[in-house]
C-alpha cells in the first residue's frame, strides 16, 4: 500500500507541469459556466446571442489546436505557462464586459489560449511518459475534471457571498499567476524541432494520428451528447424536476473523474488497447440503459456507468499517439487528434438534436451508443494494428 502510494505522489510530481496547466484551465472553465447567468445578463444578450457568441469563441479554441505547435516553437519553456496566463486575463475581460464586442474578444482570446494549453499540456505529459515509463494521461485528465468541479462549488460560494465576477475572476488571475512558475520547464529542455521536419515526421504517423483523432472525437461525442442532453432527459422524457435534472450532468462528471484515476492505475496492469475496448463497451452499455431507462435511478445509472467507460478512452489514444510516434512529430500529431476531437462539439448538438426531434431523446442516446460500440469492434483494433505497425514502435 505505501508503495502505491508513493508511486501516485511521484505521478504527481513527474507530472506537476502540465497537470497544474490542466487545473487551471478546468477552474476558470468552470468559473465561467458557473456565473453564465450573471455573464449573459451584463452583455445583455438573448439565448440564441449569447450561443452564437460562444459559438465563435468555440472557433477559435479548434483553430488554436493548430497554433499550438506555432506557440511552442516561439516561446518554449515559456509557452505553457504564459497561454494559462492568457486564459486568465481574457476570462477576466469577458467577466468585466458590458458588451457583446468586448465579451466576444476576450472570449476568443481565453479560448485560443485554453487551446494552446490544451494540446501542450498533453503533449508534455507524453513527454513525460516516454522520459519515465510511468502512464500519466489518465492522472492528469482525472485532474482537470476534481478542479472543474471544485471550481465550480468554489464559484458558486463565492456568488452566495455576492462577489462580482470581476472579482471572482481577478481572484482567479492572482493564482495563475502565484502558480505560472511551476509550468515553466527547465532551461536545459531541447528547443522545439523545425516545423518543416515536424511535418515530415507525422506524415509517417498519418494513418495512426487519423485513427486516434476518431477515438478521440467518438470519446469527446459521448461526452458533449450526455453533459448536454442528460438534464433534458431526465426532465422532459423521465418528469424529473430542475434539480433532479441537474444530478445527470453532476453524475456524469464525477463518475469520469473517478473513471480516470481508476484508469491511472489500471493502466499499470492492463494492456491500454484493452482497456479502451472494455472502457467503451460499458460506456455504450452506460448510454443504452439511459437511453431505455423506465426512472430516474435507472437512468442515473445508466449515465454513472457511460460516465466511468468514456473516461479514459480520449486520454489513452492521446498518450498511444504520444509514445509512437517520433519525438519530433509528438506536438504536431497530437495537435491535429486534438482538432479531430473537438469535431464532436460541432456535429455532435446537431446529431443529437436532429435524432431526438424525429425519433425521441431515448433514440438519440442509443444512437450513440451504437457509435461506440463500432468504435471498440472496429476502430480501436485498427489503431491497435496501426500503433504495431509504426516504425517508431519497432525501434
Amino acid at each position: 500500500m505505501a508503495g502505491k502510494v508513493m508511486g501516485f505522489l511521484l505521478d504527481l510530481w513527474i507530472s506537476r507541469r502540465p497537470l497544474t496547466g490542466f487545473a487551471l484551465m478546468a477552474a476558470a472553465w468552470a468559473a465561467f459556466f458557473a456565473q453564465m447567468p450573471v455573464i449573459k445578463t451584463a452583455i445583455d444578450a438573448s439565448d440564441g446571442a449569447y450561443g452564437a457568441l460562444l459559438l465563435v469563441a468555440s472557433l477559435a479554441a479548434v483553430t488554436a489546436m493548430w497554433l499550438a505547435p506555432f506557440a511552442d516553437r516561439v516561446a518554449g519553456r515559456w509557452a505553457l505557462p504564459c497561454a494559462s496566463v492568457l486564459i486568465a486575463l481574457g476570462m477576466l475581460g469577458a467577466g468585466a464586459a458590458t458588451e457583446w464586442l468586448l465579451f466576444t474578444l476576450m472570449m476568443v482570446v481565453a479560448s485560443i489560449a485554453a487551446g494552446v494549453v490544451d494540446v501542450l499540456a498533453n503533449v508534455r505529459i507524453a513527454e513525460a511518459e516516454e522520459a519515465s515509463g510511468r502512464p500519466l494521461m489518465n492522472l492528469n485528465h482525472a485532474i482537470y475534471s476534481f478542479a472543474y468541479g471544485a471550481a465550480a462549488m468554489a464559484t458558486g460560494a463565492f456568488r452566495e457571498l455576492h462577489w462580482t465576477p470581476v472579482e471572482i475572476f481577478a481572484l482567479l488571475c492572482g493564482v495563475t499567476i502565484a502558480l505560472a512558475w511551476i509550468m515553466v520547464e527547465p532551461a536545459s529542455k531541447p528547443r522545439p524541432v523545425p516545423a518543416a521536419a515536424a511535418r515530415a515526421s507525422v506524415s509517417v504517423a498519418r494513418l495512426l494520428t487519423v485513427l486516434g483523432g476518431f477515438v478521440v472525437l467518438v470519446a469527446f461525442l459521448v461526452e458533449a451528447s450526455a453533459e448536454g442532453w442528460s438534464a433534458l432527459h431526465l426532465e422532459r422524457t423521465l418528469g424529473g424536476d430542475p434539480s433532479e435534472g441537474a444530478l445527470g450532468p453532476a453524475i456524469l462528471g464525477l463518475t469520469m473523474g473517478v473513471g480516470r484515476l481508476a484508469g491511472h492505475f489500471m493502466s499499470h496492469h492492463m494492456p491500454e488497447l484493452r482497456l479502451m475496448g472494455i472502457a467503451a463497451l460499458l460506456s455504450a452499455f452506460g448510454l443504452c440503459v439511459a437511453g431505455v431507462a423506465p426512472s430516474l435511478m435507472i437512468a442515473y445509472l445508466g449515465f454513472g456507468l457511460a460516465g466511468l467507460g468514456v473516461s479514459v478512452i480520449a486520454p489513452l489514444a492521446l498518450a498511444l499517439i504520444g509514445r509512437t510516434v517520433a519525438p519530433e512529430a509528438r506536438l504536431d500529431a497530437i495537435s491535429r487528434a486534438s482538432v479531430m476531437g473537438y469535431g464532436a462539439y460541432f456535429f455532435g448538438p446537431p446529431l443529437m438534436g436532429f435524432t431526438s426531434e424525429a425519433f425521441g431523446l431515448r433514440a438519440g442516446f442509443i444512437l450513440v451508443a451504437c457509435i461506440m460500440v463500432v468504435t471498440a469492434l472496429v476502430l480501436l483494433p485498427a489503431l491497435g494494428r496501426s500503433a504495431a505497425a509504426h516504425p517508431v514502435r519497432d525501434a
